[in-house]
């Protein structure tokens, strides 16, 4: 019970807090940082980033920081776990509480492990200035003298806003929706200290965690899966410390505007849930595809096809007016429509279709084909992209009307079949899954891999494009990993531990209460 190991759960907070605050000072040493910052004048701070031993220093403790956190959150994972009877209440108060305070440390970070956030800064300086960042990139904010400049140094030269983005976006337009524009740019009416805008930003992504906190127990409860452990499997997890909250990435306020709108659009009416799924859609068009789950819930079981199809045409149309209309009512245009295929620009390794076509690009060039460069690639793409979208028509048109559980499991197929499909898959892409996946009920072998998976997505998290051509980052960062990681996952107290978790008792609570 809870209230028997007063002592237990305060470790667990502590060791968490710590975490959070060796990856915040660590990131201070590693991140990249405006030119222009005070803390760069401080001395101290200069020393440790001008030298390569601080610098691994930094990424060393960033990787601690992060090895406390999982290791903090496996413990109270555990802790939920053996957790039953009344406690159980007290155990989500825990995990949200828990949540809050290792997210404390990481607010005032600069944007960890990757440049997004200074480029959501300058995009929202682009709005406030009239320049819609739908035509132009952040390098539209440079003056004539250091436009002139070749990159990086034009950026770095450049007012501070611009100088930490990352000169590969500097000319691009931002893919992102008007509700995330809006956001930046109400920010930027405020302040245009690029620091204090990153601050903003990770505030308005801890608003979706806020609504992760409240919409996750209730899908919990429609599927008969506990809500203290569901939550605790989502909400502070290192998948999502490190990438939602200290990455500093629009994905975390997108999925949780799409756990609000399946919660709202069953246990009030569809259209909230259509219009709440647009509004994630207006930060990230991924987002919009919370509307399957929505339709598919709120009709009738077994349904005519025909039915069926009338209301995913209505709560799409409903959606789609709500996404169109807040480019005209903000005055942003509908631009970003144009823009989805920026981010298509690079290549990434957890992308199976590009890693697919990219193998075969280089076996038939072993081979002396006279093809032109990424030619599979593009058709491995362009199948990854056909293959979502019959996923997404097939979950569509034959998945189970009438069950909340079906319609939950329904969004956590089409957004698997996103992230597993997309020709350009980053690490935070997988925020989308936790708290769909979590709310199944899954076997032991699922829930094992969803904690192994949160676990190593979180730890790696240093290792994304921030670290390109910094070779002996890398170095470090693996080393460091391939100690860090089997004592999280491998030994036998660990493979014990994950395994409590998975085959915890109070899993599966009740069978899931009947759709309205």
């Amino acid at each position: 019970m809870l209230q028997q190991r007063p002592l237990r759960t305060a470790g667990q907070a502590t060791r968490g807090v710590t975490g959070s605050c060796l990856v915040l000072v660590g990131g201070l040493g590693v991140s990249t940082l405006p030119p222009s910052s005070p803390l760069l004048r401080s001395g101290v701070l200069d020393v440790i980033r001008g030298a390569q031993a601080g610098r691994m220093s930094a990424l060393v403790l960033v990787l601690v920081g992060l090895a406390l956190l999982a290791s903090a959150w496996l413990a109270l994972c555990w802790h939920v776990a053996l957790t039953g009877g009344e406690d159980r209440r007290d155990a989500l108060d825990l995990v949200r509480f828990s949540a809050m305070v290792w997210c404390a440390p990481l607010v005032l970070a600069p944007p960890l492990f990757s440049r997004d956030g200074w480029s959501y800064a300058a995009q929202g300086m682009l709005a406030r200035v009239g320049l819609s960042p739908y035509d132009h990139g952040p390098s539209a904010l440079l003056d004539g003298r250091t436009a002139t400049l070749p990159d990086p140094y034009r950026l770095q030269g450049g007012a501070p806003i611009v100088q930490a983005v990352d000169p590969m976006w500097a000319d691009t337009p931002t893919p992102y929706g008007p509700l995330h524009v809006l956001l930046g740019e109400v920010g930027a009416g405020l302040t245009g200290n690029p620091w204090v805008l990153v601050v903003g930003h990770r505030l308005v992504a801890l608003a979706g965690l806020v609504m992760l906190a409240w919409a996750v127990p209730r899908l919990a409860a429609w599927t008969g899966v506990d809500p203290a452990l569901a939550s605790a499997l989502v909400l502070p997890s290192p998948l999502m410390m490190a990438n939602g909250v200290g990455g500093l990435h629009n994905d975390l306020l997108m999925v949780g505007l799409m756990a609000v709108a399946l919660v709202v659009g069953v246990e009030r009416h569809w259209a909230w849930g259509a219009a709440v799924g647009a509004l994630a859609a207006a930060v990230k068009l991924p987002g919009g595809l919370v509307c399957i789950g929505v339709a598919l819930a709120s009709l009738p079981a077994g349904v005519a096809l025909v039915t069926r199809v009338r209301r995913l045409a209505a709560v799409a149309g409903l959606a789609l007016a709500v996404l169109l209309g807040l480019g005209v009512v903000t005055g942003l245009g509908h631009g970003w429509v144009e823009a989805l295929m920026v981010p298509g620009m690079i290549t990434t390794p957890l992308s199976l279709t590009s890693l697919a076509g990219g193998v075969l690009d280089w076996a038939v060039a072993l081979l002396g084909a006279d093809l032109p460069p990424a030619t599979f690639m593009r058709i491995a793409r362009g199948l990854g992209l056909v293959a979502m979208g019959a996923v997404a028509v097939g979950v569509a048109l034959r998945w189970p009307t009438g069950e909340r559980e079906a319609a939950v499991a329904a969004v956590g197929m089409v957004a698997a079949a996103f992230v597993l499909l997309c020709p350009v898959v980053h690490l935070w892409y997988f925020l989308v899954l936790p708290p769909f996946l979590a709310t199944l009920r899954l076997g032991r072998t699922a829930v094992s891999a969803l904690i192994a998976v949160s676990v190593t997505l979180g730890m790696v998290a240093p290792l994304d494009s921030s670290l390109h051509g910094a070779y002996y980052a890398i170095v470090v960062a693996c080393m460091t990993l391939a100690v860090l990681l089997p004592v999280l996952l491998l030994t036998r107290r660990a493979r014990d531990r994950i395994d409590r978790i998975a085959s915890s008792r109070w899993l599966v609570l009740q069978q899931s209460p009947p759709s309205r």
